[in-house]
């Protein structure tokens, strides 16, 4: 028997009620991602037919890309180690991550954004919070919601994109 989605099995322990939607959908995603990504090859991972991004991009930008809008939700500026990473996405096909590689890291940013996910309170919510370079508008819930939304975005194109390099559509 197949467990329902993640936002049908309750509340998830520990996280605040306004984000129990980010929590669920970031734990959707991980769960996914693996039904999706297993058992591809390593042509398959970075195959990027008719010039679509590969699975491997997706994965390695989930979790970069979270870190990243999770940092500027704490309210900090990311490090050189994260503009490293950033600038290291456009370079992905070439390194070639292997998939376990890839995998680890979106459960292991998963598991740090529950982590903050239920460390922030209702309070904080609203509180302003500068974006990027630019430093553009938004709050602590508008980075926490948009990290969500992004992840199931990217979570979709890995689902379709590992079923096209299979060859499972139709």
């Amino acid at each position: 028997m197949t467990l329902p989605e993640a936002w049908l099995r309750g509340p998830v322990p520990e996280i605040p009620l306004l984000l129990q939607p980010a929590a669920h959908a970031f734990i959707m995603s991980r769960e996914d991602v693996d039904a999706a990504a297993v058992g591809l090859t390593v042509d398959q991972l970075w195959s990027g037919p008719a010039g679509i991004a590969p699975v491997g991009f997706h994965l390695a930008h989930l979790t970069g890309s979270t870190d990243r809008l999770f940092t500027y939700a704490r309210g900090e500026m990311l490090s050189d180690c994260q503009k490293k990473t950033l600038v290291g996405e456009r370079t992905l096909s070439t390194a070639r991550p292997a998939l376990d590689d890839l995998v680890a890291a979106w459960h292991d940013m998963v598991e740090k954004a529950l982590g903050q996910l239920s460390s922030t309170t209702d309070a904080t919510l609203l509180e302003p919070r500068a974006v990027g370079r630019l430093q553009l508008p938004s709050t602590v819930l508008g980075l926490l919601f948009h990290a969500a939304e992004h992840a199931t975005r990217h979570t979709g194109q890995i689902v379709t994109t590992a079923k096209l390099v299979r060859g499972d559509l139709p």
